[in-house]
């Protein structure tokens, strides 16, 4: 894959901080806890993974944070200043690219685009972001005309073309087929190198997770406390540079640890740590067999 075109960005990544955040809605017969007690400081251009079994409250949080919603209980901040309504600090990417079917991309590119931009300004940004996700040979093509993974970047592209402190994606990679969605998952790296906003991910996939973030947030509801509405469980720090080697023995470790949180069977054997262990240390010690296994 081509590298990024690097250039400079007009705003800076911006840390964010939650304290004591909880969230209520209301259900029959009373209100119904999502989240609780959530406390997190996100640094200015990390990447954090939010995981967690489903409906424990991953968009909501990613709603909160971009001011879409409003929580209950605590406080959150985006570079130390409170979260405002829509906060135009932050830009969100879905699942679904959302673009509009009449528009070609370039001008969906340009929805994203802050009012006080010039003509001149916004084009070249534009021009520079569809360079950076490479769609500059699509720009004049409708959305029905590119496939899935092109219609992705493309709305990757518009959230960045405001340029915000920080990038929030609600498991934008989840409609795509296995193969498109590694791809996406190096250019996401390549974007975050040349545009570093703090990005903020929600995603299913412990791999998705473990390949793209600095930190993993687990959230889900604690052993005793059902019915009280999700907190953070477990924060687990990544390792290595990236890009990962996804074959990395120290990844395939926390891979394991990370399906145990969730609930969910790896199925490998009782000595399997042990194993991935001393291939890890093998690894790192040069043994050339290691690089032929």
């Amino acid at each position: 894959m081509p590298a990024a075109t690097a250039a400079s960005t007009t705003a800076r990544a911006l840390p964010v901080e939650l304290r004591a955040v909880g969230r209520r809605f209301p259900a029959p017969g009373g209100e119904r806890v999502v989240l609780r007690d959530l406390d997190l400081r996100i640094r200015d251009g990390e990447i954090v993974a939010l995981l967690g079994p489903s409906g424990c409250g991953k968009s909501t949080l990613l709603r909160l944070i971009s001011g879409l919603d409003r929580a209950d209980d605590g406080e959150l901040t985006i570079g130390g200043t409170p979260v405002a309504p829509v906060d135009q600090r932050c830009a969100v990417a879905f699942q679904e690219p959302r673009l509009l079917p009449w528009r070609s991309i370039e001008r969906n590119v340009q929805l994203g685009l802050p009012a006080t931009s010039t003509k001149a300004d916004g084009a070249a940004r534009v021009a520079r972001l569809l360079e950076l996700v490479q769609l500059d040979h699509a720009r004049g093509l409708r959305p029905r005309q590119v496939s899935g993974g092109m219609a992705q970047r493309a709305s990757l592209a518009r959230a960045l073309s405001r340029a915000p402190g920080v990038l929030l994606l609600d498991e934008p990679f989840g409609a795509l087929d296995a193969l498109t969605r590694l791809t996406m998952q190096d250019l996401l790296l390549e974007v975050h190198r040349a545009e570093p906003a703090t990005i903020v991910l929600v995603t299913h996939d412990v791999d998705e997770a473990l390949a793209l973030a600095d930190r993993i947030v687990l959230l889900g509801e604690e052993p005793g406390r059902e019915g009280e509405g999700s907190t953070i469980r477990a924060i687990l720090d990544v390792p290595g540079r990236r890009p990962r080697d996804r074959a990395d023995g120290g990844l395939a470790i926390l891979r394991v640890q990370l399906l145990e949180r969730l609930g969910v069977s790896s199925h490998h054997r009782a000595d399997y740590i042990t194993e991935a262990v001393r291939a890890q240390r093998a690894r790192l010690a040069g043994d050339p067999r290691v690089e032929h296994d």
